[in-house]
């Protein structure tokens, strides 16, 4: 188990179960018609995907400036899903 920490398999794991479940959520809303539409979650899911990926590559080691655009992606996805669910 420490060794799926310590090599930033968890975050793998859990990316891959977060695409999971926006795709069931999609496949639910054009099933039924009920649910978020595809475009609330992409806005909803990622930002936080941009943040895993922030997490997986400080546990890696990988360069600050790569760390540094996956925060820059979180914020504009972020700002984006806002600036979308902001009433007009």
């Amino acid at each position: 188990m420490a060794e799926l920490f310590a090599s930033g398999r968890i975050v793998d794991l859990i990316l891959a179960l977060t695409l999971l479940e926006g795709i069931a959520l999609a496949f639910y809303h054009r099933r039924t018609g009920r649910g978020p539409t595809s475009g609330s979650i992409v806005g909803t899911l990622l930002p936080g995907l941009f943040l895993m990926l922030t997490v997986r590559g400080a546990i890696v080691g990988e360069e600050w400036i790569w760390l540094a655009l996956y925060l820059l992606a979180a914020l504009i996805a972020h700002l984006m899903d806002l600036a979308r669910r902001w009433p007009r």
